[in-house]
């Protein structure tokens, strides 16, 4: 039972809890770029590579049996909707990281998924206590569409850094930028700064085309 996990809450108590032009919604929208992966929990594995000691890969079952946290915490979503008091159960990032031992001169992580889909974060901002390798939400198993068996769950971002169908870290010395950063999205993603899209030469008319291939609900 989630109540009997450890449980960081990081709700903001000190601040309106909507950043700036977001509007709340008690619905959960589904929304990425293609299809949903089919994905073999039999086969799946968790990947570090790059800039670390202990490159190595891991099982759906010993990330599972890893020390497990429930995240509560707000998420907020670039296409403008948020939805607050979620718990996301799973492993703590931080966990993740003192297993992988990035090098000193890692500086950022490209997070990899299912499909070739990736989003790039800075090293200091992957590794919070909050941060969450996720298969539940509000105590049931996480569906398909919203990232099964595992997901990103960084809550300080846009819910765009909270890669579904996550795969693995690969530590950098340098920010590079993943899928969606390539294709017009802010760097970083803060959502009370509304980063929501870099300072390029990218119509709103580019980026509705990429969500037009999105699921939504």
């Amino acid at each position: 039972m989630a109540d009997e996990l450890p449980t960081l809450d990081v709700r903001p108590t000190d601040r309106d809890r909507i950043p700036p032009g977001q509007v709340q919604t008690r619905k959960w929208p589904v929304l990425h770029y293609g299809g949903v992966p089919s994905v073999n929990p039999a086969t799946w594995d968790f990947e570090f590579r790059g800039l670390c000691n202990a490159a190595a890969h891991f099982t759906l079952h010993e990330i599972q049996a890893m020390p497990r946290q429930v995240t509560r915490c707000d998420i907020h979503c670039v296409t403008r909707w948020s939805r607050l008091d979620n718990d996301f159960e799973g492993v703590g990032v931080q966990h993740l990281l003192r297993l992988a031992q990035p090098l000193p001169d890692a500086t950022h992580v490209m997070v990899f998924a299912e499909q070739g889909f990736t989003t790039n974060l800075p090293l200091s901002d992957l590794d919070r206590p909050e941060n969450v390798l996720a298969w539940k939400h509000d105590g049931v198993d996480l569906t398909e569409d919203h990232g099964w068996p595992m997901r990103l769950v960084v809550p300080h971002l846009y819910f765009w850094k909270s890669a579904k169908w996550v795969r693995g870290f690969e530590f950098m010395n340098a920010d590079a930028p993943g899928f969606w950063e390539q294709n017009g999205y802010h760097m970083y993603g803060d959502p009370w700064q509304e980063q929501r899209h870099r300072g390029l030469d990218v119509s709103q008319h580019v980026i509705n085309a990429f969500r037009s291939k999105s699921n939504r609900e």
